[in-house]
């Protein structure tokens, strides 16, 4: 108890003076207790509910970044990067030290001539798109992210799955430049014109599918932007939820392999989430559909003939899209399909969500298994939760196509054989059904792991915060830990950029041998971990010190 309250001394005792100096900078510093405060800090997940950092500091630009980082490494002060989007896992959700919130750095600068984009960090890709719809560029697409609200950071340094990766790669393959601060505070620009040998070059290729983090704080990126290859310029794009009367049954789910198994050109992408909504009482469950197609729409009606031998959800498919601009989608089609993504990801949804992703290619055995698995526990969802409000989905996120046809070892995106990247959200609103939706998704992960790439996979940009202690490096990368291990010892020898699942050192101690399965007994265990971290020094409830979540309830 001692030690620990020291401890909490030592660290207010640094915060005391870190805040003032950031201050005197002209940086913008939140701190408890603050509207600004609270704003700054408030989550969509309540899983996440009690974070609470020393501070939140919002820097205008990479000089005020910089200014930062040197400051809080000096003083052995945690610092949480804080992009502008979606963290599945909530990883840039700070319980501690510095909130470095990128938000305020949104500049971005479309260069039609070059055909490259440059953006800041803290841009959401609708911040980026928008430079496209109002210079009226037509046939030009940047390679970004499906929901309007991601942030472009996080997006592009995982990886990036888009509506456009199988026409053109992941959106880290369409990266030229980054710009990064170090642990030491400098500044350093790598781009595809440094030697894949070089410690710049070794940089680059770890950036592209494991830089959210784990190096430095990347503070601008600059893309190639595409063209799309119909001359009309127009993308056939749209929305439809297929809901048989009948619910899941064996007629849908031997559609969906089909489906699943067909070869779509890689000018199509359609991605699908299966649907098991309980706070819907007319709800029997179904499969969504978001279709994006570069070309015109008679193309796209003989490739839905071809490929979808339903016929009601052939003909619906080709009824509910339209051909339109590219500027046009980008306005309001992306919107208007990823909106419940959109919405969820805002602070005034207050619900309890968790993730897992997997990765599958389209072998057709391996694509029936995970629709039978999928489809049993949806039935199982369905009796067992049948009043409660809960929420179950499966998204399939259409990829391959170019993104395939560079090595795994090409960038740090090791997947490379990877047609659908799958994510399961497991949704609830009352806290103390917690237990119950951790053991389900246990269950559910339990089937669908051995089915993912190498029995193992998973996508960087779809985390799980309940990954087993040292699992995750090889689920997200691969065969490429070792060498990310050794850009880290490079660029962060002192491991100050940190967090559960990040890139560690050379030589730091292999997997463990844990089930992943396991992880759904613990109850309660992240709010848990959260809690006992919850310091309070300056706002209305008073201070708690150091107790644990255990010991709060039982003096409630």
């Amino acid at each position: 108890m001692e030690q620990s309250q020291r401890a909490i001394e030592e660290a207010q005792q640094k915060m005391e003076k870190a805040i003032p100096f950031f201050k005197s900078k002209q940086i913008t510093v939140h701190e408890p207790g603050q509207a600004e405060y609270r704003h700054a800090i408030a989550t969509s997940n309540l899983l996440f509910r009690f974070s609470r950092p020393d501070c939140v500091v919002r820097p205008r630009d990479a000089e005020q970044v910089r200014i930062i980082i040197k400051e809080a490494k000096e003083k052995s002060i945690k610092v949480t990067i804080k992009g502008n989007g979606h963290s599945y896992a909530g990883h840039s959700t700070a319980f501690s030290g510095i909130s470095l919130d990128l938000r305020s750095m949104k500049k971005v600068e479309l260069d039609m001539k070059a055909k490259t984009v440059t953006m800041d960090a803290g841009c959401q890709w609708g911040d980026v798109y928008e430079k496209l719809i109002i210079g009226y560029h037509n046939r030009y697409i940047i390679n970004g992210g499906r929901c309007p609200t991601v942030g472009v950071s996080g997006f592009i340094l995982g990886g990036g799955l888009g509506p456009f990766t199988r026409s053109f790669g992941m959106g880290a393959d369409t990266l030229v430049e980054a710009t990064m601060v170090t642990a030491d505070g400098s500044l350093v620009t790598v781009g595809n014109s440094d030697g894949p040998e070089t410690d710049k070059g070794k940089l680059f290729w770890a950036l592209r599918g494991a830089g959210g983090g784990n190096f430095g704080v990347v503070v601008e990126l600059k893309l190639r932007v595409q063209e799309l290859s119909n001359r009309f310029g127009t993308v056939v794009a749209g929305r439809y939820e297929w809901f048989p009367a009948a619910g899941l049954t064996d007629e849908l789910r031997d559609t969906m392999v089909a489906f699943y198994t067909a070869p779509w050109p890689n000018s199509m992408t359609i991605d699908t989430t299966w649907i098991c909504d309980m706070r819907q009482t007319s709800n029997v469950g179904g499969v969504r559909f978001n279709v994006s197609f570069d070309g015109r729409k008679r193309a796209y009606d003989d490739l839905i003939n071809k490929h979808i031998t339903h016929p009601d959800l052939r003909e619906q498919l080709k009824r509910r899209v339209l051909p339109e601009q590219s500027t046009r989608y980008l306005y309001e089609t992306l919107f208007a399909q990823w909106h419940e993504e959109a919405e969820r990801a805002y602070p005034t949804n207050k619900t309890f969500e968790l993730f897992s992703s997997f990765v599958f290619d389209s072998t057709p055995s391996r694509i029936a298994d995970a629709t039978t698995a999928i489809r049993k526990h949806m039935a199982d969802f369905r009796q067992q939760f049948r009043s409660d409000k809960v929420n179950f989905l499966v998204t399939w996120i259409h990829t391959g196509g170019k993104a395939s046809d560079y090595s795994p070892t090409s960038t740090a995106f090791f997947w490379r054989a990877a047609v659908f990247h799958v994510y399961v959200t497991i949704e609830w609103v009352d806290k103390w059904m917690e237990r119950e939706m951790r053991l389900f998704l246990a269950k559910v992960k339990k089937d669908l792991r051995p089915l993912s790439l190498d029995k193992q996979a998973a996508f960087v940009n779809f985390p799980d915060r309940d990954f087993p202690t040292k699992f995750h490096e090889k689920a997200y990368f691969g065969g490429n830990k070792e060498k990310l291990r050794e850009v880290k010892r490079t660029w962060d020898p002192d491991g100050f950029f940190s967090f559960g699942q990040g890139v560690r050192q050379p030589g730091a101690p292999e997997e463990d041998e844990a089930d992943e399965a396991d992880v759904g007994q613990q109850s309660d265990r992240l709010a848990t971990e959260q809690w006992t971290y919850f310091k309070i020094y300056k706002d209305d409830l008073g201070y708690l010190g150091d107790k644990s979540y255990g010991d709060v309830d039982e003096q409630a």
